[in-house]
This record gives C-alpha cells, structure tokens and sequence, in this order.
C-alpha cells in the first residue's frame, strides 16, 4: 500500500489533468467534437454557465462531472443516453465554457446554479442525476433540495461527508499524505499558469499532459485551451479546498431517499495498488472500506442497489463507460 499511495502521489505530480482522469484508452477521434465548443450560455445572476443538451424525451438526464473536470468529461457516456432521452452535461462554475464564480463549487452552490441554470435554459424536470465523485456529492444535495424534479440517480464512485475519514483511518493516515501532495501540485500549476504555460515545458507535462490523446485532437485542444488558463486553476483549487464544506453540506442534509431509483456504481480497480503486485493488507482495507462507504449510500433507497464494475477505477466513464450508460438506462426504467 504504502507504494501503492506513493505511486499515485507521483502520478499526479507527473500526470497532470489528463492522465490522472483519463487513464483509458483513445477514445474515437472524433467522439469529442461536439463537446469542444459552447452550445448554450445561460445567465444565472450576472455571469453565465454552459449547457449542452442533446437528444428528446419526457425525463432529462443531467451528469455533473468529478473536481477540476468540465462537463465534457462525460463525452462517451452522453451520446450513448441521448440516444434513449434527453441528456445534458453542464460546467460548474469557472470550468469549461461556464464564467467564475466569487465563490466556490461547494455543493450546495453547485445545487443552486444548476437549478438556476436548468430554470433558465427551459429544460424542464424530471430528472436522473449522474455524478462522479464530487459530482457525485453535488447532485446528492440537489436530490435533497428539490426532491419533486428528481426521479433517480445514478452516483458513480461519489463523494460521501465521512470518506475522508473512514478512509484515512483505513489507510493508516497515507489518504492524508496523498492529499498533503495534491495539494502541492495544485499549488505547483497554479503558479505555472499565473506566469504562463510554455509549450513542451515540464509545466505543461506535469500539469497538463496531452489531452489529445485521451480525448481526440478537437476536444484535446478546446481541453488545452482553457487548463492553461489561470482562471481554471483558481477555480480547480477553490472547488478543492471546499471539499470539507461541501462534506459538512451534505452531512447536515443526510436522510432516506425513500423509494428513489438508485445505482451506485463502485470502482473494480484501485488507483492505490501496485500494477503486477499483490494486494497488500493496506490497499484492501482501503478498498473494503471504500465499498463499505458506497453500499451504505446505495441502502439509503428502498430502491437502491450498489454494481461493482469490474476493470474501472475512480473515474468509471473514462475506463468502462457502457458500464455508466447501462446504470443510467437501467435507472430511467424504473423512474417511468
């Protein structure tokens, strides 16, 4: 375990943005160009947030993407749900196409934009939400504050107020100096994007990567184009640093969803183990503790059901996306 953690520590010291999320084969090269442009800018107080919907049908799916990533991380989940019904990704604020804000991505701001946002573009309820991570914790509290527009949700590895703990106590206080070390890299590319990212520099490598190859040369270079920007930055390590508050939002909001459809789609594969090594007592207490964590959320339905989706990791829509498109269907079925 204890190279396990260091090894992803050094990943993200050493693979940026796109191979820390987008550890998954090439996608199409052009599967991503319709996400590479703004469709809909929608104003939500005096600035604008970016929609971009697709697809028809009576109920809306709407994917809220992990922290630091853009709406177009959901780029070969949302044409497949489209197909099938309405389905919509969006920027949080400060990411993508969507303006900054003065303040930062917690949850319950998260919740209050994209209500906004949604009244705003005319895109009418019912909903399936779909969050990854601190999406996942994001469309929690919109269930919560809105519970007659949300007719299920589909949370894929998702953020929950006591993981930091129960997984730094499972982890012998390794999850803190992992995140003791992202926290420096953030710091490291903030300062690389304030003075200016230089093509081929160690900044851009580190920070950066090529996200061309992981998401095709169109919306490779829309990608580029704004995570070199110190704008993402700020709000990348805003959202981030909120974490604890969003933690406590959601905490305070915490009860049964009832009879809610619910899928909670956990990770197969753990970012903390050593490729070609056996599992260490260390990385399967974490592991354990991390399905402990989701299988108590999927519980929180009558109707909720917890799918370990074997041969993906943190970000399942990037390493088995059929796996995030199925959950979704499987979940619109029984929201009808």
């Amino acid at each position: 375990m204890r190279k396990g953690l260091a090894g992803l520590a050094l990943l993200a010291m050493s693979g940026g943005f796109s191979s820390s999320l987008w550890a998954a084969a090439a996608a199409p090269q052009t599967a991503g160009d319709a996400f590479a442009k703004p469709h809909r800018l929608v104003d939500v107080g005096g600035r604008k947030m970016h929609l971009y919907c697709s697809g028809q049908g009576a109920t809306t799916v709407v994917f809220d993407a992990p922290s630091g990533e853009a709406g177009w991380g959901w780029f070969r989940v949302q044409p497949a749900v489209a197909a099938h019904t309405r389905a919509c990704v969006f920027d949080r604020a400060g990411l993508g196409f969507s303006d900054p804000a003065q303040r930062p991505n917690t949850a319950e701001n998260v919740a209050e934009d994209l209500h906004k946002l949604l009244a705003g573009a005319g895109v009418k309820p019912p909903y399936v939400l779909v969050g990854n991570s601190l999406g996942g914790m994001d469309v929690q509290v919109y269930a919560y504050r809105y519970p007659q527009e949300v007719k299920g949700l589909v949370l894929v590895e998702p953020g929950h107020e006591d993981a930091g703990r129960r997984l730094d106590k499972a982890s012998q206080g390794k999850m803190r100096q992992v995140d003791a070390m992202i926290a420096q890299q953030n710091d490291y590319c903030m300062a690389a994007a304030n003075k200016g990212f230089r093509s081929g520099s160690e900044e851009l490598k580190n920070c950066i990567g090529n996200p061309a190859a992981t998401y095709g040369p169109t919306l490779g270079a829309a990608v580029l184009s704004a995570t070199t920007m110190p704008a993402y930055w700020r709000s990348k390590l805003d959202e981030e640093k909120a974490i604890p508050a969003s933690e406590e939002q959601l905490r305070k909001r915490r009860k049964s969803y009832g009879d809610l459809p619910l899928l909670v789609l956990t990770r197969g594969v753990s970012p903390f183990a050593v490729p070609g090594q056996p599992q260490s007592a260390l990385n399967k207490a974490v592991e354990d503790e991390n399905a402990a964590i989701q299988k108590e959320t999927a519980a929180l339905s009558t109707r909720g059901r917890q799918r370990v989706v074997a041969g993906a990791g943190h970000v399942v829509q990037a390493d088995k996306p059929a796996a995030v498109v199925d959950a979704v269907l499987d979940v619109l079925k029984q929201a009808h």
